[in-house]
Order: C-alpha cells, then sequence, then structure tokens
C-alpha cells in the first residue's frame, strides 16, 4: 500500500477563479482551486450547517447510508497537467452483500466534501505530497489581504 499523508481542510478562501482549499496535516499545507459552489458546501458542512433542503453531498451520502454503505477515506493520489486526481474508497455491508470496498475515480473537491460530511479520513499521496511546495506563507498573505479588504 502506498504511503499516505493524512490532511485536514484548514482554511477555504474565495479567489477571482473560484476557491482556494488549503490541506495541511499540521506541519505543511498545500493549495487545490476548487468550484466556488463545491467550496460553499463544504464551508457549509465545516460549519455544522444544514440546508433545509439537500445538497447534492448531501444526497450522495444519504444515499450511501441507505443502501448500507460509507466513506472510509478519500485520498489525493496525483497531479497530471496541473489537474489533481483522487480515489474515493467507499464500504458497503448490508443484508443483501457481504462486505464490499468499491474505489471511485473521483474530483478531489467531492472528496473532501463528502470527508468533511462523513467524518471520514483525507489523505494525499505521500510522493504527491512530498512534490508540492508548503503553502503555508500563500496562506497568510491571502489572509492578510482578505483582512485589508475587510477593513
Amino acid at each position: 500500500m502506498a504511503q499516505l499523508v493524512r490532511v485536514e481542510p484548514i482554511e477555504l478562501l474565495p479567489t477571482q477563479a473560484g476557491c482556494a482549499v488549503f490541506l495541511s496535516n499540521g506541519k505543511k499545507a498545500i493549495l487545490i482551486h476548487i468550484d466556488p459552489a463545491v467550496g460553499a458546501t463544504i464551508n457549509f458542512a465545516l460549519a455544522g450547517q444544514h440546508a433545509a433542503r439537500p445538497l447534492t453531498h448531501d444526497l450522495y451520502h444519504s444515499t450511501l447510508q441507505a443502501f448500507g454503505a460509507k466513506v472510509t477515506r478519500a485520498i489525493i493520489v496525483d497531479l497530471i497537467d496541473e489537474v489533481y486526481h483522487a480515489r474515493l474508497i467507499i464500504e458497503a455491508e448490508n443484508e443483501i452483500m457481504e462486505r464490499k470496498i468499491v474505489e471511485l475515480d473521483a474530483r478531489p473537491s467531492d472528496c473532501i466534501a463528502l470527508s468533511v460530511r462523513c467524518g471520514a479520513p483525507l489523505y494525499v499521496a505521500d510522493a504527491l505530497w512530498q512534490s508540492l511546495p508548503d503553502m503555508i506563507e500563500v496562506l497568510a498573505e491571502m489572509r492578510q489581504a482578505e483582512n485589508r479588504d475587510e477593513n
């Protein structure tokens, strides 16, 4: 099994192109740009808020639960041509079938949104993690710029 680095979203900030998601293991942070709508749903879940009607990721999570399945982990596995790739690991067990583990190709943004909702761990493949620059300073600069804009 490949080595993995466990991460958590530590900040989501709006950008001109969408949303900047910073993932960190407590020592280093990486940056992934995602669609602003998915960023909003991640922020919603991180804040513990619930929509009056289910959002798409809530619906997917509820559907999995209805079939006796759950997200067990999500892994950001690669960066190809400036596009991140991820895998969503789902485990199912119900009265119809024995335990089954399914690995699906997924967008990292969807993996983050689902892991936040399900409480499932989020990982980055270690080789990818090691190849990416630490973005802590970029996060600090973006926070400062946002604070200036608010004042």
